[in-house]
């Protein structure tokens, strides 16, 4: 088998596996509760978030858990909507975000939430003097993701906070960094919200944070009993949490090497596809290696897909999450519908080996070869 979906989601680690059994069989105790085995998971939970706030620089009253970034997204973008409504009900978010963001955004306009979509360059870059224009006085929130799930366009987050903050400082600053975290450094402190997913970074599903600076109030969406966190009540994931702790500080390992490796695997599939007549590689200066899109002008994307899984070999359209659907950020990107009808997706990862990339463009070719010529027969 040959994974190249690693920004869809990650195969767990064994060593993030094995502290999630550890936890699992040796801590079985609720961490909200006072008795002995209670405690005993307490002083674990402190632990693992502990060492989850010293990686990101953080407080720990700035970590919010949450099922991961779907939900994390929600918090941010709901909580901020809510808790300053009454002093503001225009949001920004830019074209090139995940769909979950975009589905809040239907949510809050049902609401009587504005929303605007702040325009991006031909590379993908936000556009800062369009961003400018839109922030106004009743700007609540800005959303832009810190790495784009289908192009893999990295945002500088840094300089847009500073533009934000300049026309509004009231206005909060919230991205996704669900696609940067292992692949590309972050600073949670070029933001006020920031959302992640453990599965993406060889960590269980179900699982993620939501980064809160200390200086911004949220409405909780989840009430309940416990005193594990004001903003998501209820029964701590202790395997969950520590597995997140322990697939965090994997990630954060090495990534200078790691992202070096990717980029020459990257550079070896862009030189071979480039010699395609009918492929688009829907690419710019500003897209990280991890994530390699490309277009095709005849065939089905989900046509070759399934051809490739005939090998054992398995790539997406655009994300996981809106497949078979028009790419938003290649339309955003390319401002060519047909394009952003027949993108596939490749992505890449530290693990992914040279034998590996050898053999997937070995049956890319002769894919592509046998499914051209059908096409050949039909007309």
């Amino acid at each position: 088998m040959i994974y190249l979906d690693y920004s869809a989601t990650t195969p767990v680690s064994f060593d993030v596996l094995d502290s999630y059994n550890k936890a699992t069989r040796d801590y079985m105790g609720n961490a909200n509760s006072i008795h002995s085995l209670g405690v005993k998971s307490k002083v674990l939970l402190n632990s693992a978030i502990k060492q989850i706030c010293e990686l990101f620089n953080i407080q720990e009253n700035e970590l919010i858990i949450t099922s991961g970034a779907t939900e994390a997204n929600n918090t941010a973008l709901k909580g901020v909507a809510l808790y300053n409504q009454k002093r503001g009900k225009h949001l920004i978010v830019s074209k090139l975000e995940h769909p979950s963001i975009y589905s809040i955004c239907e949510f809050l306009e049902t609401q009587g939430f504005e929303i605007s979509y702040v325009n991006n360059d031909s590379d993908g870059l936000i556009d800062f003097e369009d961003l400018k224009k839109k922030i106004r006085e009743d700007t609540i929130l800005v959303s832009i993701c810190a790495v784009n799930s289908e192009v893999g366009i990295r945002q500088p987050l840094k300089t847009i906070r500073q533009i934000i903050k300049k026309e509004n400082p009231n206005t909060v600053f919230h991205s996704d960094i669900t696609q940067a975290i292992g692949k590309i450094p972050v600073s949670l402190h070029d933001v006020d919200l920031a959302s992640m997913s453990a599965h993406k970074i060889f960590g269980p599903k179900g699982i993620g944070f939501l980064y809160k600076s200390s200086k911004v109030n949220l409405v909780p969406l989840i009430h309940g009993s416990g005193k594990f966190n004001d903003l998501r009540n209820g029964t701590p994931p202790l395997p969950l949490i520590v597995a997140l702790s322990k697939a965090c500080r994997i990630a954060l390992k090495d990534l200078e090497s790691k992202e070096m490796k990717v980029k020459k695997l990257n550079e070896r599939i862009c030189l071979e596809l480039e010699n395609y007549d009918g492929i688009l590689i829907n690419k710019t200066k500003y897209s990280i290696p991890h994530i390699l899109n490309i277009s095709f002008k005849n065939i089905r994307p989900e046509t070759f897909i399934h051809a490739l899984e005939e090998d054992e070999i398995y790539v997406s359209t655009n994300t996981a999450c809106a497949s078979l659907e028009l790419s938003t950020s290649v339309m955003a990107i390319f401002n060519d519908k047909r394009r952003a009808m027949s993108t596939i997706r490749i992505s890449l990862s530290y693990v992914t080996t040279n034998e590996e990339i050898t053999k997937f463009l070995n049956i890319f070719k002769l894919r592509y070869k046998q499914l051209n010529n059908l096409l050949k027969e039909d007309e």
